[in-house]
């Protein structure tokens, strides 16, 4: 077997045990092929004619008059030390999250437009200038509205890279000199001024692809973060909703908030196996055993049908009917911020 473990193909989900941190850039070797990871098999050619049949790619023109009303809301990034966690979302996947004195950036997308889709929406939440250094990126999988190779030039090559197995390559010939690729299960951990930054990467109900002949060449998952102090941030990436949250939540318990994908869900029957809708994240939220839920994969990029306002509406409303306190879900706007 390559270096893809085998632990990792065989171990059951609920096993607490979790391996030591593996090394910050190690160069490794791995299957050509990670379909035999997805939780439900990839739309056809007789699906795709459908979604064209039913036009329901986008929200029809009454719905886009809502755009105005998306809630941005731009502002400094809070004041921390190597105590403190926090949390700013500057839009769709990409959060920077501060933690034992470092800067992490998920997902970043700074850019306006991605391939394939319109320009963004709304503005991204901190002007890139505005960043203090970034000391990590973490990246859930590869497709562009997640992996965006213009948002991640502005970078100095020797930042280091956290990736999902199988995009170390890519990250390579872009001339990244700090890559680690990490199988589910795997961890690394940032060295910091707080003490060191464990993360975990998880599984996700989702599939990869960029380009015509890259489908599931690498691998895709979520990120679990544990700051010196024991606070712990879990971060989806994308998503569908399955048995991999209560498998997560039992492995890594006390987690203390979820960022988790709320939009790109319509037309269910196409897009339930891979995004969550707003209900599904409520439930997630559960399953994982996390305490606070801040919603994420929305208002930024027009991916499919449902009106763009919609998810928030659905979110708060889901939250509502569980009893939890509404102070727990952090339904933040671009550009907000929470310490926790």
């Amino acid at each position: 077997m390559t270096e893809q473990t085998e632990r990792s193909l065989t171990e059951p989900p609920d096993s607490l045990t979790r391996p030591r941190p593996r090394p910050l850039g190690e160069n490794r070797l791995w299957p050509r092929s990670f379909a035999d990871r997805l939780t439900t098999p990839l739309p056809g050619v007789r699906a795709l004619a459908r979604l064209a049949r039913e036009r329901r790619l986008r929200p029809d023109p009454v719905a886009l008059r809502q755009i105005p009303a998306l809630p941005v809301a731009p502002g400094p990034l809070p004041a921390v030390d190597a105590t403190t966690t926090a949390v700013t979302w500057a839009g769709h996947a990409s959060w920077v999250l501060r933690l034992g004195g470092l800067t992490v950036l998920t997902d970043p997308v700074w850019s306006r437009k991605i391939l394939g889709t319109p320009a963004r929406l709304t503005p991204v939440g901190i002007p890139w200038e505005d960043l203090p250094a970034v000391d990590a990126v973490l990246i859930s999988h590869n497709h562009y509205d997640h992996l965006d190779a213009p948002t991640l030039k502005r970078l100095p090559r020797a930042t280091p890279l956290l990736l999902p197995a199988g995009l170390g390559r890519w990250a390579r010939r872009r001339r990244f000199t700090q890559v680690t690729e990490l199988d589910w299960w795997e961890s690394v951990e940032l060295p910091g001024p707080g003490g060191p930054v464990r993360c975990d990467f998880v599984p996700a109900h989702h599939w990869s692809k960029r380009t015509l002949t890259d489908t599931c060449r690498s691998l895709w998952g979520g990120w679990v973060l544990t700051a010196p102090g024991g606070r712990r941030v879990y971060f989806a990436g994308d998503t569908g909703y399955g048995h991999w949250f209560e498998a997560i939540g039992r492995r890594y318990d006390g987690i203390d908030l979820a960022l988790l994908p709320i939009g790109a869900y319509d037309p269910r029957w196409m897009l339930g196996p891979v995004h969550t809708d707003p209900e599904e994240a409520v439930r997630a939220c559960g399953d994982l055993g996390a305490r606070a839920m801040a919603p994420m994969h929305w208002s930024t990029f027009v991916l499919s049908a449902e009106p763009p306002l919609e998810p928030l509406h659905r979110v708060r409303a889901a939250w509502e009917a569980t009893g939890r306190p509404r102070e727990d879900l952090w339904d933040l706007p671009i550009g907000g911020s929470r310490v926790l």
